[in-house]
């Protein structure tokens, strides 16, 4: 265990990465329960205000994002320096995913049913990051021996192979599978070589004259669903709080 942390946590230039994604990590978690008592009406918090403007706290996560990234750039990977733009950037990225839904939608649904995105982003992230920390390095390079690294043409076919899994399992709906793929190509090609979900790209284009596939993809897709869409809101709520209940019609 000591040998593993010292090569893949503790190599040089790996320090700053793991700041980044402990100060984000805990900037998601604070933030989150600030927000949670606000929302309860319970503490000292409330809503920044200027001017009669809301203030969302993806604003002042970009501004500490853009410090952190310029001050990473000028200040190299070792260092004092280099570990605080790290913490600063790392903070920053926390401030704004949590607000990746009001991002994406250009509207408060913080407390929304889509407001739940920002989660899945969030944790979605530290965990590809966790995995870089671990020694994975994207498109499945790190499982090279040293002679195949210094042959480009194994590394071209390497990368190409692996991001055309990601690609496939993309163009499958497999969104998830298809982002982890990146760091660990096998998730990737499990995506690429399963049936593909309906409304996808893949099943538009291939699906259309085969109805038994597409029948058998939705089937498929609805126990899917069934079986892992509630545990997965149990935990989105249990990290980001209930949602508001959709108003009710008139």
């Amino acid at each position: 265990m000591g040998d593993w942390w010292q090569r893949n946590i503790m190599e040089p230039g790996k320090l700053p990465l793991l700041l980044a994604l402990a100060a984000f990590v805990l900037t998601f978690v604070v933030t989150r329960v600030v927000t949670r008592l606000i929302r309860a009406g319970k503490g000292p918090f409330g809503n920044v205000r200027a001017g009669g403007v809301h203030i969302h706290h993806v604003v002042p996560g970009v501004v500490l994002t853009v410090v952190g990234g310029f001050g990473a750039v000028a200040g190299g990977r070792h260092g004092f320096g280099s570990a605080l733009a790290a913490v600063v950037f790392g903070i920053g990225a926390g401030l704004v995913l949590d607000e990746f839904a009001l991002i994406l939608h250009l509207d408060d649904v913080y407390w929304t049913e889509a407001g739940r995105k920002s989660v899945e982003v969030v944790v979605v992230t530290a965990a590809l990051v966790g995995l870089m920390l671990a020694g994975f390095t994207p498109f499945g390079v790190d499982g090279m021996s040293e002679d195949e690294l210094r042959d480009r043409a194994n590394v071209t076919a390497t990368v190409a192979g692996n991001f055309l899994f990601s690609l496939l399992a993309l163009a499958k709906g497999k969104a998830r599978l298809a982002v982890f793929g990146v760091i660990v190509p096998v998730v990737a090609l499990v995506g690429a070589v399963r049936l593909a979900r309906p409304g996808s790209p893949w099943a538009r284009r291939f699906y259309g004259r085969r109805p038994r596939a597409r029948a058998k993809s939705r089937l498929r897709a609805y126990r899917h669903d069934r079986r892992w869409s509630g545990p997965r809101r149990a935990v989105q709520d249990w990290i980001g709080g209930h949602p508001d209940p959709p108003p009710a019609r008139r």
